[in-house]
């Protein structure tokens, strides 16, 4: 079986080469710029994942400046959310049949125009519209920052390297957005959470437009209207149906009704894949196994992850008291373990061992600080009781997300690399969407139901919300617990063989 051309021809790695490796001139980056490129890509992808999180914090002081109930709240995070997990298919898909720097800079200024809307918005409706916008074009970004990485970086060992950061950057962004929010609220203003994207915006966009190469695919096929249509409908409909439940029953029309609509409407999609001419998303793309169980172990992960940083940064400050800037600092000891482990895997260990028994080891372990976090109480200290289970976090996570990230798209062709690219994504943040809004809503049944037969005394309140944190984390755990299981079945033993291929420029074959 032949290695893929990105991986065997002579001109994909060496110094001094005049033209593009074959099947990749579109996309082909002299190796002289390929770190620079790096961190343009790395730069827009961290301005898109710390988005998802920075506005958190800024939420107490836009709502008392614009004067939106607490019912509306929610739709600031939510319209983001909406927008991003649905598009996100249908964006990477545009990355390869557009051109991937020409996407990738429409989605940098869109993204920083939205931001700007959002950051001068004199009223919560323009607020919740300029968040709409800013998933709409961050479902744009995301697919084509990931495709440039994955058709820039062809040599194994640079290939490593350039996942292992990419990978802490998609991990650690969340928190990074927690302590960026609150220095911009404390210090600034909450508009700046928004405009402070401007700045990104503009030195990626710079890079981009000198680092990137122009052009397109020579040879498009035609966009599958119908299947975009069905899995952006079918994941809009999961995500609201989830997020819908953390304010209705379970029971209600809105919520039931919503997640049976988008679950008929991804099965249609499947089948629809199948049968069309030029599919949105080859199944080619998710049927080898190791891409399969980077995707899932993206989505588990990204589940449990953007839980605990609800619920963790929650007990921070309303039972620990602590600032928001003090809370984002609080999460920096597993900032930095997650880029220590997230690079070391990708260069030191999945070459040697493969993925099987490093992602469902990272599994347990994150699956272990979850549990360990469930002994979290009003006594608690910070270096005692919070920062060893957010140690060993970071650890486990440092361990799943450059690994998946990298296999989910090695040995991917130029043609697939977009819509690869795409569904990492997908997977993160439509798990982040389903695991925020199930946690959310099992927190606050667990403190409702703490309640009652108890007077709502302030002791009492305080305990049902330490209950409920609990109840999120043993949650988290079993998330984990089942991501172990899935990727120790799934994953291939021995060092990855997912870059192999059948042919240049051939789907990457099953084995």
């Amino acid at each position: 079986m032949a290695r893929s051309s990105s991986e065997t021809s002579p001109a994909a790695g060496r110094l001094g080469d005049t033209g593009p490796p074959p099947g990749q001139d579109d996309f082909y980056e002299p190796p002289a710029h390929r770190w620079w490129v790096l961190c343009v890509i790395g730069l827009a992808q961290l301005m898109v994942v710390l988005d998802a999180t920075i506005v958190n914090i800024a939420l107490p002081s836009a709502q008392q400046d614009l004067g939106f109930s607490d019912g509306d709240r929610q739709w600031v995070v939510t319209a983001y959310a909406l927008a991003f997990g649905s598009l996100l298919l249908f964006g990477g898909r545009l990355a390869d049949l557009v051109g991937r720097k020409r996407i990738f800079l429409i989605g940098l200024v869109g993204f920083a125009v939205a931001s700007a809307i959002g950051g001068a918005a004199p009223s919560f409706e323009i607020l919740v519209m300029a968040r709409a916008l800013q998933g709409a074009f961050g479902a744009v970004l995301a697919p084509a920052a990931l495709s440039l990485l994955t058709t820039t970086f062809t040599d194994a060992r640079e290939r490593a390297k350039a996942f292992g950061i990419y990978g802490a950057i998609a991990g650690a962004g969340a928190a990074v957005g927690l302590l960026l929010g609150g220095i911009l609220t404390e210090y600034l203003d909450w508009r700046w959470c928004l405009y402070v994207n401007l700045i990104f915006a503009v030195i990626a966009f710079i890079g981009g437009m000198r680092l990137l190469r122009p052009g397109a695919p020579p040879d498009r096929p035609d966009l599958d209207v119908p299947g975009t249509l069905l899995v952006s409908g079918g994941l809009f409909c999961i995500v609201y149906g989830f997020s819908n439940a953390e304010r209705h029953a379970w029971s209600a029309p809105s919520t039931w009704g919503f997640l049976l609509t988008g679950a008929v409407l991804l099965v249609a999609f499947v089948w629809w894949q199948m049968h069309a001419r030029h599919p949105l998303l080859p199944m080619r793309v998710v049927g080898d196994r190791d891409r399969g169980a980077s995707f899932i172990a993206m989505f588990l992960s990204g589940a449990g992850m953007f839980g605990v940083f609800l619920f963790l940064t929650y007990y921070m400050q309303r039972t620990l008291r602590y600032s928001p800037v003090e809370t984002g600092l609080a999460f920096l000891p597993m900032v930095a373990l997650l880029v220590v482990t997230s690079v070391t895997t990708t260069n030191v260990l999945v070459p040697r061992f493969g993925a099987k028994p490093i992602v469902p080891t990272g599994m347990l372990l994150s699956g272990g600080a979850m549990a360990w976090m469930t002994a979290l109480d009003g006594s608690s200290t910070y270096a005692a009781h919070v920062m060893p289970p957010l140690l060993l976090l970071g650890l486990g996570l440092g361990l799943i997300f450059a690994t998946s990230m990298n296999l989910a798209t090695a040995g991917i062709t130029p043609h697939d690399a977009g819509v690869a690219s795409a569904m990492v994504n997908t997977s993160q943040q439509v798990g982040g969407s389903v695991g925020t809004s199930l946690l959310n809503t099992l927190a606050t049944s667990a403190a409702t139901s703490y309640l009652v037969g108890r007077r709502p005394t302030a002791g009492a309140v305080a305990q049902a919300q330490l209950h409920s944190y609990s109840v999120a984390y043993w949650w988290s755990a079993g998330f984990f617990a089942f991501g172990f299981v899935v990727t120790f079945l799934l994953f291939r033993a021995g060092p990855p063989r997912i870059a192999e291929s059948t042919e240049e420029g051939a789907a990457p074959a099953v084995m």
